[in-house]
């Protein structure tokens, strides 16, 4: 499996970037795709995730109403956009797969079983 995340870039406080996570190595049905991000001096911290399968979707509590998941099965693409983007924001975006079966299984980074190098977001203020 393997996870190509891109769209990253410098946006005002206030702006918007959508971010996309290309899949590849096998099919997905059984998998929760996940986006995270790791500020400078922080730990990784969940953002949201969409069930491949069914589209169901699971936001942090600091994302609902700003940002939105998709995905795309034809192209085994997974969408994050991001709608009046925060300086506290900024930090490295991370998507990631978890072979779950398709069962959503919370919001730990360790639950994920692959992870892409990353795109950064830098919010200006």
């Amino acid at each position: 499996v393997q996870l190509q995340a891109s769209g990253g870039g410098l946006v005002q406080a206030g702006g918007s970037l959508r971010l996309s996570c290309a899949a590849s190595g096998r099919t997905f049905n059984n998998y929760v795709m996940g986006w995270f991000r790791q500020a400078p001096g922080k730990e990784r911290e969940f953002v949201l995730a969409i069930n491949w399968s069914g589209g169901s979707t699971y936001y942090a509590d600091s994302a609902k109403g700003r940002f939105t998941v998709s995905r795309d099965k034809a192209k085994n693409m997974v969408y994050l956009q991001m709608n009046s983007l925060k300086p506290e924001g900024t930090a490295v975006y991370y998507c990631a797969a978890d072979r779950s079966g398709g069962s959503y299984r919370g919001k730990d980074a360790g639950l994920y079983d692959y992870w892409g190098q990353g795109t950064q977001v830098t919010v200006s203020s």
